[in-house]
C-alpha cells in the first residue's frame, strides 16, 4: 500500500474544485483558509460568491475524495485518508492508496 501526502495547497486545490462543482462556479471563484483548533480539530473557511461557508473535517475528507478521483485517477472509496498537523508543512493529509 503507497502513502501519499498532499500538501496543504493540494487540499485548498480539492475545496475549491469541490465546491465550484456543487455550486456551479469557477474553482477561481471559491476562496478558502484551512483551519486548526485544539478543541475542534480540521476545519476550513470558504467564500463563495461574497458568501462564508464553515466546512468541517468531514467536508475535508469529502472534497479530497473528489479530488483523488477526479485530478489524481485514485479510487477515492478505498484510498484512506489522515489530516494531519505538521510543524513545517502545515495540515497535510496523507492518502493510503491502494
Amino acid at each position: 500500500m503507497e502513502t501519499i501526502m498532499l500538501s496543504e495547497q493540494d487540499i485548498i486545490n480539492a475545496l475549491c474544485l469541490h465546491l465550484a462543482n456543487k455550486k456551479e462556479v469557477a474553482p477561481e471563484d471559491v476562496e478558502v483558509e484551512l483551519l486548526f483548533d485544539d478543541d475542534y480539530g480540521f476545519s476550513a473557511e470558504a467564500y463563495v460568491g461574497g458568501r462564508k461557508q464553515v466546512l468541517i473535517e468531514a467536508n475535508i475528507i469529502e472534497a479530497l475524495r473528489f479530488y483523488l478521483d477526479t485530478q489524481m485517477n485514485i479510487d477515492p472509496i478505498s484510498a484512506g485518508l489522515e489530516l494531519v498537523l505538521d510543524d513545517e508543512e502545515g495540515i497535510v493529509a496523507n492518502v493510503r492508496a491502494r
